[in-house]
């Protein structure tokens, strides 16, 4: 069953996300984003395929039955190369491109059992975003001069069969405890979820706001992270198209059109936007972009852009860099201290009182 985690989903951050990849990705129509914040499910259409907890940037949704994480180590682990619907995922496309990458490196060699996908009913969607992540890894293991190859091959894997012995009464009243049965009501509340066909709104809880200013960096990163690590650095860093990298971005800003209003760097989930104590600044770290668009989201003036470009450097040698500066300044009216990077005497509060007040009062221009 699918899980979502609301306070680390990138739609309750800000009203003004556009964030949606899960409800474009769900080959069911099983997640619906609408007017709420948060993402709808209906569980009943859910076939737990996982693309949508792969394409999900902030880690938000995962399933029950399957963990990114946990199939990242038992992949490494196996002898076998090979990644199957009859094998080891519940579908390929259940698989982000961070942890692909990341496997490919270590492993050298992956394929991916495409054998399948012709004759599965969720191919139309999941089928074309297991091509999008092979060209993608493949693009950036070039531009990273990696000797790692992944393939799609038509294997077409079969399980062994596995025979199993019928319950005993011993069995049962084993599993008789106060944590069993509280695993099997929960267990039963799952199911009673799967069978109602309708959709399930998810709201904020107390829990979630404490959560919503945590900075958390997603497992995939850390992942990728210490995998990259342990690979030999290119003889050259190479530039790449932004356009081909879907999980992370560089970033520019457009240094006059910027109000210093603080929001990009407030409610960036990952850290990979920040500023100091006196609010002077706003640095980014590329290396911790998870490219869930939401500064650009909240950003009114359109002063943060996507650069047309990334280093394949930042995998290697990570680098903080500055994008603006501001001038740090106390307000006529109230004396707070503030940034800006205009001659702005009074400060954001200050200015917005006077703005409401001229309108009351009917008053145009300078007095």
């Amino acid at each position: 069953m699918i899980q979502l985690s609301a306070s680390r989903c990138v739609r309750l951050l800000s009203k003004e996300s556009e964030c949606n990849r899960c409800e474009l990705i769900c080959p069911t129509e099983a997640i619906v984003v609408g007017t709420n914040p948060l993402p709808s499910i209906n569980f009943y259409s859910c076939v737990e395929c996982g693309a949508c907890d792969a394409v999900c940037p902030s880690e938000a949704l995962s399933l029950d039955n399957f963990s990114q994480t946990e199939f990242f180590f038992s992949y490494i682990e196996d002898e076998q190369n090979i990644i199957s619907c009859r094998k080891n995922v519940p579908c390929i496309a259940a698989l982000n491109i961070e942890n692909i990458i990341s496997m490919a490196v270590l492993k050298k060699e992956m394929i991916f059992d495409m054998g399948y996908c012709d004759e599965c009913d969720i191919a139309h969607k999941c089928k074309p975003q297991i091509l999008k992540n092979y060209e993608e890894a493949s693009y950036i293991l070039e531009a990273m001069e990696s000797d790692a190859v992944i393939k799609l091959e038509d294997v077409k894997h079969k399980n062994s069969v596995e025979t199993k012995e019928s319950p005993t009464r011993r069995d049962f009243f084993s599993k008789a405890t106060l944590k069993g049965a509280i695993k099997t009501k929960i267990e039963f509340e799952k199911e009673i979820q799967k069978a109602t066909d309708e959709l399930v709104e998810h709201t904020l809880q107390k829990s979630d706001i404490k959560l919503l200013k945590q900075k958390r960096i997603p497992d995939k990163r850390k992942l990728f992270f210490t995998a990259i690590k342990r690979v030999k650095k290119p003889s050259q860093f190479h530039v790449i198209e932004a356009d081909e990298l879907t999980f992370t971005s560089m970033k520019l800003l457009d240094s006059e059109s910027c109000t210093a209003c603080q929001m990009c760097y407030r409610v960036c989930p990952t850290g990979a936007l920040t500023s100091d104590l006196k609010n002077s600044k706003i640095d980014f770290d590329p290396f911790l972009c998870i490219k869930c668009h939401i500064c650009h989201d909240v950003c009114e003036p359109n002063a943060i852009t996507l650069a047309p470009s990334y280093r394949v450097k930042e995998f290697f040698e990570p680098e903080v860099v500055n994008l603006i500066k501001f001038r740090v300044r106390r307000c006529d009216e109230c004396g707070v201290s503030f940034s800006t990077n205009s001659v702005e005497a009074l400060c954001y509060r200050c200015k917005a009182e006077e703005e409401e007040a001229r309108e009351l009062w009917g008053i145009k221009g300078d007095i």
